[in-house]
């Protein structure tokens, strides 16, 4: 077994077929076949169930997988802390963050970054906070930014706490609810909402004040461009933070909704942004930059709204 071989099944369970991975790590699709026949030989196990007309895994196989992911991290991380080692002048970064941090936070912070060390080559993933700590736990990122209420408390994680951030709703110019006064929220129920995946606390908050047993989304996705796109073009009703939706505000291109019944004093509707990673894991000279840059645009953009 080698670090080759462990990369083939890798791009084979991503591309689910022989053919498209092969193709991918620019190899015949023969030599790669062998190539997955010698690993199952070296281990003595059948990683690919071959009898079924769907690709799939056996049981064998996804272990192996996810020891072949962190196997290939780790081994990806030393090369990227040798690399490193006497400054950031080689290696790669690869981060996770959420929709809302995505959207001012992080790229304000890549940019500042990008100017002080454009050697590095970056790899920033996103999506909700379950993909994101699936993606860390298996080390195919460093870090994550996004709402840490998840993580805080949990040994396994350290936690380094940004400014918490506000949700609002919001509709596209025009929409019926906008021109409504003394909107409650309960006037949500007549329409769909959309966003991304509303953390537990937030939701029973909501659905209290609705005087329903729950609040979820109608539309969950964790892409905040798609979500902005269905809320201007339909009557579904978004809900992101604040510093999201600034910039459409002022360009005119949703409104914000008002309700008189929502508890807009209520610290548990904040987003508690933060920098998670992993307790025992070293970050990459490259990571702990990273960090540093959203630390600081965070401050700098917490000075700005504070003017």
């Amino acid at each position: 077994m080698d670090l080759r071989q462990l990369r083939h099944l890798v791009a084979l369970a991503d591309y689910r077929n022989f053919g498209r991975a092969a193709e991918a790590i620019n190899l015949s699709q023969p030599a790669f076949s062998r190539s997955i026949q010698t690993l199952e030989r070296d281990l003595d196990c059948l990683l690919v169930e071959r009898s079924s007309r769907e690709f799939r895994l056996t049981g064998q196989g996804e272990l192996v997988l996810q020891h072949a992911r962190r196997l290939l991290a780790g081994s990806q991380a030393l090369h990227n802390e040798l690399t490193q080692y006497n400054g950031l002048t080689g290696g790669e970064l690869r981060f996770g963050c959420g929709p809302y941090p995505a959207q001012l936070l992080v790229p304000e912070a890549l940019a500042e970054f990008i100017q002080a060390h454009p050697a590095i080559r970056i790899s920033f993933h996103q999506g909700d906070w379950q993909q994101l700590a699936l993606w860390l736990r298996e080390q195919q990122i460093e870090f994550l930014v996004a709402d840490a209420r998840y993580f805080t408390g949990d040994p396994q994680y350290h936690v380094q706490l940004l400014r918490p951030r506000r949700g609002r709703f919001f509709c596209r110019i025009g929409h019926p609810l906008a021109k409504r006064k003394n909107l409650s929220l309960r006037a949500l129920l007549d329409y769909a909402v959309v966003g991304t995946r509303i953390p537990p606390m937030i939701r029973k908050i909501l659905a209290d004040a609705q005087g329903e047993p729950d609040f979820n989304p109608t539309v969950e996705c964790a892409q905040f461009d798609a979500i902005c796109r269905v809320v201007r073009r339909s009557d579904a009703v978004g809900i992101a933070t604040m510093e999201a939706l600034a910039e459409q505000v002022e360009q005119g291109l949703i409104q914000l909704l008002e309700f008189v019944d929502a508890p807009s004093d209520d610290p548990g509707l904040l987003l508690h942004y933060g920098i998670v990673s992993r307790v025992g894991y070293s970050l990459t000279p490259a990571a702990l930059a990273m960090m540093e840059a959203i630390v600081r645009v965070d401050e700098r953009l917490l000075a700005a709204t504070s003017m």
